[in-house]
């Protein structure tokens, strides 16, 4: 826990004296987002984290630890330079996607990760056919 606490406060101290723009973090137990204005902004802090944790024989995950383009100005960005729909990401269950509201504003779009609804569907249907030939009341109809 002190470790997280730590981090905290380093990042909070980053935040105050090197970025030049709005800075977002959000941390939930041991993973977080890091939202920045300015991508300079996020490769010096990427780096200055990377540096950090190097001082506790700690690292990031590669596999986890990427920088993309998001908010509402990335997909008229990316289109500009010839490039598809903004990146998405994973974060507590959830893929974070960028979209459009009704009325055509940014929103912010959360879908449960593939993986897991795949896994949980197939689960069901397994406990279903186990349950086929058993009365209705067992299988929760009726």
């Amino acid at each position: 826990m002190y470790l997280h606490y730590a981090l905290d406060q380093w990042a909070e101290q980053w935040r105050r004296r090197h970025a030049r723009g709005d800075v977002v973090i959000v941390r939930y137990a041991d993973d977080f987002i890091a939202g920045f204005e300015h991508r300079e902004d996020a490769e010096r802090f990427l780096a200055d984290l990377s540096e950090r944790l190097a001082k506790f024989a700690l690292g990031l995950k590669t596999e986890k630890t990427r920088l993309i383009e998001f908010g509402r100005n990335a997909a008229g960005r990316r289109r500009q330079r010839g490039l598809g729909r903004p990146e998405t990401f994973d974060f507590l269950g959830f893929t974070h996607a960028c979209g459009k509201s009704k009325s055509g504003w940014f929103a912010l779009r959360r879908f449960t990760i593939k993986k897991r609804m795949l896994t949980k569907l197939k689960e069901v249907k397994t406990e279903l056919s186990r349950r086929r030939h058993q009365p209705s009341r067992s299988r929760g109809a009726g």
